[in-house]
């Protein structure tokens, strides 16, 4: 199944906080060592490709329920390129054009489970010992989960970092969800 990594940014705050927080951590060092490649090649452009180390999230029942259910966990990572270019007085100008990955296997593990909540106040526990016999006798399936968010520019400054915020993620839109009006029509074609 293919994340939409742009939609889980913009719907989960501490999703997107997650990867931003990656790219905050490196992104001094990242400029540093491109700037010290520039200066060492004379002022030509570089470009050199970065990634962070892999990192779990989990999404939170209590913050987003869709979410919780339908992904539970990733594990994550930022991949890209940072870039010196000299402007038109010769001064690097540093940028980080750069990706949010996210990926994870939908699986049931033995010791683990749900509770969802029922109108009433009563509630449905679900171990997951008993999702994973549906998927040993081929009722249900586990499956791979992967996905990447558009390609976003960071300027990392000139001479000297600048502190803007980074771009927020691509509007996923409404295309293909539940609440996308034609979805059942195209579906049936």
């Amino acid at each position: 199944m293919e994340l939409p990594v742009d939609k889980m940014m913009s719907d989960v705050p501490d999703f997107r906080t997650h990867i931003e927080e990656r790219i905050e951590h490196h992104q001094d060092e990242w400029r540093e060592q491109a700037l010290a490649e520039f200066r060492r090649n004379g002022g030509q452009p570089v470009s050199m490709p970065v990634e962070t180390s892999n990192r779990d999230f989990s999404f939170g029942k209590d913050v987003d329920e869709n979410w919780f259910y339908a992904v539970g966990s990733t594990r994550s990572n930022v991949t890209g390129v940072v870039t010196v270019v000299p402007d038109a007085q010769g001064r690097p100008q540093v940028g980080l054009d750069y990706q949010a990955n996210a990926w994870d296997r939908y699986n049931w593990d033995e010791d683990k489970g749900v509770t969802i909540d029922a109108p009433g106040g009563s509630a449905l526990s679900i171990p997951d010992g008993r999702m994973a016999r549906l998927h040993t006798t081929g009722i249900a399936q586990e499956f791979d989960m992967a996905g990447s968010s558009s390609v976003k520019h960071y300027d990392l400054g000139g001479s000297a970092p600048n502190q803007q915020p980074l771009p927020a993620p691509d509007e996923p839109g409404r295309e293909g969800d539940r609440t996308d009006p034609g979805r059942e029509q195209q579906e049936a074609r």
